[in-house]
């Protein structure tokens, strides 16, 4: 084993999130223009081999959970052969998948197999309509066959992934949380943040966490959960009558940077120590110019080291990403 990857501020590097593609087949208002997308070339995405040898060095290096995101990460060719890859560097990962679920009908037996422990699936409205103007695409009843897929396969918990925006499908707290006790799900809201493509994020429309909160607590009654992981992005509840769970990121109005663990591996290859950092450090061309294991570990340590106290989105320095959230992965 190698040492931790600890930056400047005391926090420990354990959770390492990977994109495997940009590429999406939804096109949510919040993330992504409904056309014109400039995808990366083929030859600049990481191998899988790539990946996989990356993620060994992390996991040396004290790296615990490892989390596929995108884009829409099923949408990349032969994924649970990825999956099976970094299972085998350590049988017991903690291997999850953030997906939108559109996939897992003909996916989610095989991932499961493959060695995948957790999924998290996007889910932000229980109308279809709704649905079709949110994510531009009208398929929600293909979101649904997806969690039907990953209960069938024997996922849990499955946690749903719901961004709420002022006037698009903030009247929908407690229906959806209804929805998810009904079905057994964890849900997750997630404030809007200013990661999309367009950058029209408008702090008007962002649904902070203390009125989500204020509302789940008026229609069900909940309570902090005890022991919660601080370094974990949401703040867990459970109800009190005791029939499942509910959490809230709060990215924006209740920043959790100081107990941060994550650092994130683009899908061409460049190591983000924040969803909002300006700097990025190129490990393509590091492994692809014949890296060893020892100078790739050297180049994680240094990124680390770089990692800023926290992002500035409620300061007048903020300066948004040139990358969106699909191009970055969450």
């Amino acid at each position: 084993m190698r040492a931790p990857l600890v930056d400047t501020h005391g926090r420990t590097v354990r959770d390492l999130r990977i994109s495997v593609t940009d590429r999406c087949n939804l096109r949510c208002v919040y993330c992504m223009p409904a056309e014109g997308m400039a995808w990366l070339p083929k030859e600049q995405l990481l191998t899988y081999e790539e990946i996989a040898r990356l993620t060994r060095v992390c996991l040396e290096c004290g790296v615990e959970g490892v989390r596929l995101t995108g884009g829409e990460p099923t949408v990349r060719a032969d994924l649970p052969v990825l999956v099976r890859m970094l299972h085998d560097l350590q049988p017991g990962l903690d291997l999850s998948l953030t997906t939108n679920g559109l996939k897992l009908p003909t996916m989610a037996e095989e991932l499961r197999a493959a060695g995948l422990t957790r999924v998290n699936v996007s889910l932000d409205t229980l109308d279809r309509e709704r649905f079709h103007r949110l994510a531009r695409r009208d398929r929600l009843t293909e979101v649904h066959a997806g969690l039907e897929a990953a209960k069938s396969a024997g996922f849990s918990p499955i946690k749903i992934n719901a961004v709420l925006m002022r006037g698009f499908n903030d009247d929908e707290v407690v229906p959806l949380a209804r929805w998810a006790r009904d079905e057994g799900f964890e849900l997750r809201y997630i404030e809007w943040m200013p990661l999309d493509f367009d950058k029209k994020w408008d702090r008007t429309q962002l649904v902070p966490a203390d009125e989500i909160l204020t509302q789940l607590h008026d229609a069900f009654g909940i309570e902090p959960l005890e022991n919660d992981d601080p370094s974990a992005p949401a703040r867990t509840f459970r109800y009190t009558d005791g029939v499942g769970r509910v959490g809230v990121i709060a990215s924006v109005t209740k920043p959790f940077c100081g107990h941060c663990d994550r650092i994130r591996l683009t899908a061409d290859g460049q190591i983000r120590t924040c969803l909002f950092a300006l700097n990025e450090f190129d490990f393509r061309e590091a492994m692809r110019g014949g890296a060893s294991d020892d100078h790739i570990e050297h180049l994680l340590r240094s990124a680390v080291l770089r990692k800023a106290p926290g992002h500035l989105i409620n300061s007048p320095f903020f300066q948004q990403p040139a990358r969106g959230m699909s191009a970055i992965g969450g």
